[in-house]
């Protein structure tokens, strides 16, 4: 869903990061960059509670723009390369364990309900891009599914910054349940996809 937006933010961080590639910084530097500095924001802010929420959902939105800062510059520069793709994805993996976990950690004795839907929904998160990663290790194509990583990124931040700012936690808890059940649907839609490729390989053998 928010993967529509890509082309339109990388023409926004085009002239940062051709600054950026000026001044002789890598891409790999910069994807490293950002995700230290989400790690450190999600295990800061969010163990704290509600009350810092929202400044860690900001923390970690500011330095999550490198995501996509750093695959412009890779484009512009013509470094792009399996290095940098396996880093991306390996540490986004970090990222995301952070958190979810820093979410965990901050409510386990507070609301035991949220923090478990959290832990739920950093599990089910690691499958998705397992699942297409495996797919695409055997030739098949299964980038489909309702709730990419962007996607469930954004709708889990826009409710803990809706708690952090006084919101009812009830909202990021459900939240956080709706996004595991959405998971394991795209889980099962990659599955699908493969099946079906695979299906109609048969034929053709």
């Amino acid at each position: 869903m928010l993967g529509r937006l890509r082309p339109l933010l990388a023409t926004v961080l085009r002239a940062p990061a051709s600054l950026l590639l000026k001044w002789g910084i890598h891409p790999n530097a910069v994807t490293i960059f950002g995700t230290v500095g989400v790690v450190a924001s999600a295990l800061w802010f969010f163990p704290q509670g509600e009350r810092m929420l929202f400044w860690g959902v900001l923390a970690c939105a500011i330095f999550s723009m490198t995501d996509m800062l750093d695959g412009t510059m890779a484009r512009l520069s013509g470094k792009s390369s399996r290095l940098g793709a396996f880093l991306d994805s390996l540490l986004d993996r970090f990222a995301d364990a952070a958190i979810f976990g820093g979410v965990v950690v901050g409510f386990h004795e507070e609301d035991p309900h949220t923090a478990l839907a959290a832990l739920v929904c950093m599990l089910v998160g690691t499958f998705v891009p397992y699942a297409r990663a495996r797919a695409e290790g055997i030739g098949v194509d299964a980038k489909v599914g309702i709730a990419e990583r962007s996607d469930r990124l954004a709708f889990g931040a826009i409710a803990a910054a809706a708690v952090g700012l006084g919101a009812p936690l009830w909202i990021l808890t459900w939240t956080l349940w709706l996004l595991s059940v959405a998971g394991i649907i795209t889980v099962g839609q990659r599955i699908a996809a493969v099946v079906k490729a695979t299906r109609e390989d048969v034929p053709a053998a």
